[in-house]
């Protein structure tokens, strides 16, 4: 004889609000056994309650139990939530900076020399003969991470290879307020505890658009925040220390990161 899963008509008990959730009820049918009965209600009943309809807000099933009615009939009840810890989810920041090479400074407060007027290099740093040494600063770096809770359902291995393939990709729309190329993803990290939902951390780095960058007489740069900005020197006269210098030639701004679409990631645009 088949074993039968008939959901019952006083189902669906469902509790909005912080901590939501939902209760199921069933009839089995077919069975002394209660692990067959548990194994056909787990298999007949969603691994996700979604209070919508639309897949946007689903919670995970918690727990499926059975109790015995009748000879072959069990009452099977499954239950839909997450714990309270787990319901909200959490953010962190800090504005610590990053550290890059430069090799042009904003300006050349003072310059002294031993004998006569000292050279004029145009705001290059550390020049030498044969190179512009340049220096390493803190710079406005941005770090955040997200931790969300998600289902198993959510969390299959298509996500898992998106969240992959988005790792070292920077915002090609805007995204959670930063403009095009601010934000890069580092990666994400992601945990299960038995029935409990996936508790999955993103990791993020943001860097500011800039414009109107000017280096020595080169004006109007504009770069985004994880583009590179590198300088051309080439050798001119100084006329007035006598002397062959290095000055800023030409300035290139290069892409070196692949845009991602980040709304992939499911946790907000």
């Amino acid at each position: 004889m088949p074993i039968t899963v008939e959901e019952r008509f006083e189902s669906r008990q469902v509790t909005m609000g912080t901590n939501p959730s939902a209760e199921l009820r069933y009839n089995i049918r077919g069975t002394n056994d209660d692990v067959a009965a548990r194994v056909a209600l787990e298999a007949a009943s969603p691994l996700v309650y979604d209070f919508y309809g639309n897949g946007l807000w689903v919670i995970p099933r918690e727990s499926a139990s059975v109790e015995p009615v009748a000879n072959d009939i069990w009452e099977g009840i499954v239950r839909y939530g997450i714990v309270p810890q787990e319901n909200e989810s959490t953010f962190s920041f800090d504005t610590g900076g990053g550290t890059t090479h430069i090799t042009q400074s904003l300006e050349t407060v003072a310059a002294y020399g031993a004998v006569g007027t000292p050279p004029n290099f145009g705001g290059a740093i550390g020049v030498t003969d044969d190179n512009v040494e340049g220096v390493d600063i803190t710079v406005p770096v941005y770090h955040f991470s997200e931790t969300h809770f998600l289902p198993d359902i959510v969390v299959a291995p298509a996500y898992k290879a998106t969240l992959f393939n988005l790792t070292g990709r920077v915002n090609g729309l805007p995204w959670k307020g930063f403009a095009t190329g601010e934000v890069l993803f580092l990666g994400a990290s992601g945990t299960k505890r038995g029935l409990q939902a996936w508790e999955i951390t993103y990791r993020f780095a943001a860097s500011p658009n800039k414009s109107n960058i000017t280096v020595g007489s080169i004006s109007g740069i504009s770069k985004k925040g994880w583009e590179y900005l590198w300088i051309r020197y080439a050798e001119t006269e100084d006329t007035a220390a006598k002397a062959l210098v290095k000055r800023p030639l030409a300035a290139y701004v290069e892409r070196v990161y692949e845009y991602g679409d980040f709304s992939l990631m499911g946790i907000g645009v």
